[in-house]
């Protein structure tokens, strides 16, 4: 059985494992060790609730009981840019015009921005090839909505979620060769691999402070901005399902598209319900697949299972309710897996 759950300190050689499967682009799942196991170190205190609400960072990892191997990962950092900057280019218009030449032009152009320090990120999503099928993607992305849905209280007004921009079959990115290179004189690899480990200064230092012109950059650059790299595109499907959206923020390295939302208007926030455990197999009318999540902080935990809640109550075998670490008369929350479809939409 596959479940979602908080990761421990036992776990870091099996996130390291799947470190080194991700390949570049992803800045907060890099294959070195002593950060990974900083991270987790960071990860269970913030489980433990024992480091400052702003200074969490949650991390999960899906494991397959049944062979006792980590399937993927995925984190919340509870915020962002508290303690080293955090840039992104926001895309905004400038016009030009004259009446006299009855000319008008609308240019649009990239500012560097931190206009979101403070928020929450979701990051961190990594599932292992060998587990891409079925409903494991839903599972792994969709059980952080799970985990904010029960702690509210834990998170700030806004959380957004930087998208892996677009690459080359090479691994290199158009964005970066044509714009970024000319600033930092360096690989794209080597630029990402500073920023995974916290030395962001060079940034604020070396990349223009003045509004960029998208014109001005080759075709192949401006047709990438706001694109996801080819792996990345179903986890950005799964993440607007939930009701996260792109508002015009673009990753300053790749341009990928940054997507946000407010946590109260999520779909686990407005959809997901309480429900009491008790025992028994699912009926064959039991309803769709569904996120079924205990409510501890330390020990959270989600799986996939066929919805079978009616009156207040949630049917689970035995076999859930071990992988769930809870028993009959405990609360689950419970969510159906995919929201429904709106005829009117």
């Amino acid at each position: 059985m596959l479940v979602v759950r908080a990761i421990v300190e036992q776990d870091i050689d099996g996130l390291l494992s799947l470190a080194a499967q991700v390949g570049s682009g992803m800045t907060t799942l890099k294959p070195d060790r002593d950060s990974l196991a900083q991270r987790v170190e960071t990860a269970c205190a913030s489980f433990a609730e024992r480091i400052p609400i702003q200074q969490r960072d949650y991390v999960f990892v899906m494991d397959d009981t049944a062979n006792n191997r980590l399937a993927g990962v995925c984190a919340i950092k509870a915020a962002v840019g508290l303690d080293e900057p955090f840039y992104n280019y926001r895309i905004g218009t400038l016009v030009h015009s004259s009446k006299e030449l009855k000319v008008f032009t609308r240019m649009d152009t990239l500012y560097l921005s931190n206009d979101l320090t403070g928020c929450a990120e979701l990051c961190s999503l990594f599932l292992h090839p060998d587990y891409r099928s079925g409903s494991n993607g839903k599972l792994l992305s969709k059980s952080r909505f799970m985990f904010i849905a029960q702690f509210a209280h834990l998170f700030p007004e806004k959380l957004i979620a930087e998208m892996r921009g677009f690459q080359r079959a090479d691994g290199t990115s158009p964005f970066w060769e044509c714009l970024g290179r000319h600033f930092f004189r360096m690989d794209f690899s080597r630029a990402d691999d500073l920023t995974s480990l916290g030395k962001k200064s060079f940034i604020a230092e070396l990349m223009p402070r003045h509004p960029l012109y998208v014109a001005y950059l080759p075709q192949e650059a401006q047709d990438v901005i706001g694109m996801v790299h080819v792996d990345t595109a179903p986890a950005r499907r799964l993440l607007e399902q939930e009701g996260m959206h792109y508002e015009g923020y673009v990753d300053i390295f790749d341009a990928g598209p940054v997507l946000q939302a407010r946590v109260s208007e999520l779909r686990a926030l407005r959809d997901s319900e309480l429900a009491i455990v008790q025992s028994g197999e699912p009926s064959s009318e039991a309803g769709p697949p569904a996120l079924v999540a205990n409510t501890a902080l330390g020990g959270f935990r989600v799986i996939a299972a066929p919805l079978a809640a009616a009156d207040g109550r949630m049917t689970l075998s035995s076999d859930q309710q071990a992988v769930l670490a809870c028993r009959p008369g405990d609360a689950v929350r419970i969510m159906s897996l995919t929201p429904k479809k709106n005829p009117h939409a």
